[in-house]
């Protein structure tokens, strides 16, 4: 189902999301993070490690657990506040609405159960075929998810199926319902290099096919490039640099991005690959003004205080950083 309205399909606006430390501290581990998805597009979440999009993502549906919870935000999806929902409520755009392709699909899948059974359940739950109709559609989803032989998969165990296979099931159970909005977390991690690219071909496809919305959640800027239609850079919670792909790619603003860049094979003709020194802080130990500062060669005085506010640069862009603007954000 398609929004028909010019808003963006998806808004997140100002999401904080904290955990609870053993020592009674809360931390943020996802600190006044925007963004916006339309209907049909694909948005790259793109980070090291620890910079916060798995926790983003879990907290767009509400699966933060404690000891974490959103503390502030909003989280605007077809024209509704997930955040003010019930939870009676969410649950019916949850799977239906929303489809989510887990990172590790071993553990999102249900080990006692077969394929089919999964995708059958889905669709008995959101009412969208029952009995000898829903396991029909299973089959036909596993197709379409270019498993083979589907009819003999669908009768078989998470188990019993390869890393490649158990995602491709994994992506039919999550568009079974013919959700607006897929979140992929780390699609391809642990796949091999074949099957990295099937599976992003699959993607890409069905994308196409459905008129998807797609956030894709990925540490690959390859992946990215490759699938994306706009970027959003991440690290210490906070979103530091976004836009166009294209843009992005060619002229980064941020002192991260171009330090993730500069990683990639190819970068430049001729130059030995450069790494980023020092690693992502853990959570609680982000520095108090802007979280890449120790790690940043166009460090000044002021990156040490505050964290910067965002910048609007053109061609719909935006930055947070001081080499672009004095604009200063939220106190950690």
């Amino acid at each position: 189902m398609k929004s028909t309205s010019d808003a963006p399909l998806l808004h997140v606006e100002g999401l904080r999301t904290v955990f609870a430390l053993p020592d009674g501290r809360e931390v943020a581990a996802v600190s006044d993070l925007s963004l916006d998805l339309q209907q049909g597009e694909t948005l790259g979440l793109v980070g090291e490690s620890g910079s916060g999009k798995s926790v983003t993502a879990l907290s767009i549906l509400r699966l933060v657990l404690p000891p974490g919870r959103i503390t502030k935000g909003r989280i605007v999806f077809d024209g509704r506040d997930l955040l003010t929902l019930e939870e009676s409520v969410l649950r019916t755009i949850r799977g239906r609405r929303i489809g989510f392709v887990f990172q590790e699909p071993m553990v999102a899948l249900n080990p006692v159960y077969t394929i089919g059974h999964q995708i059958a359940e889905t669709l008995q739950v959101h009412g969208l075929a029952r009995g000898a109709a829903a396991r029909a559609k299973a089959v036909e989803w596993l197709a379409a998810a270019r498993v083979p032989d589907p009819q003999r998969r669908a009768g078989e165990y998470p188990h019993q199926l390869s890393g490649g296979l158990r995602q491709r099931a994994m992506i039919a159970l999550a568009l079974c319902a013919e959700p607006s909005l897929v979140i992929a977390d780390e699609p391809t991690t642990a796949l091999d290099v074949t099957v990295q690219a099937e599976i992003l071909d699959l993607l890409r496809d069905l994308r196409s096919t459905f008129g998807l919305a797609l956030l894709l959640i990925t540490h690959d800027l390859g992946v990215v490039a490759e699938m994306a239609d706009r970027v959003a850079v991440m690290y210490g919670g906070r979103i530091v640099e976004d836009g166009p792909v294209a843009d992005v790619f060619k002229t980064p603003a941020h002192p991260y991005t171009r330090g993730l860049l500069a990683c990639l094979p190819g970068s430049g003709d001729g130059r030995r690959l450069t790494a980023i020194s020092g690693t992502v802080p853990s959570l609680g130990q982000f520095p108090r003004g802007c979280s890449f500062a120790p790690r940043c060669g166009d460090r000044m005085d002021v990156c040490d205080v505050t964290p910067p506010g965002v910048t609007s640069l053109i061609g719909g862009r935006s930055v947070r950083c001081y080499l672009h603007g004095d604009a200063t954000g939220e106190p950690t």
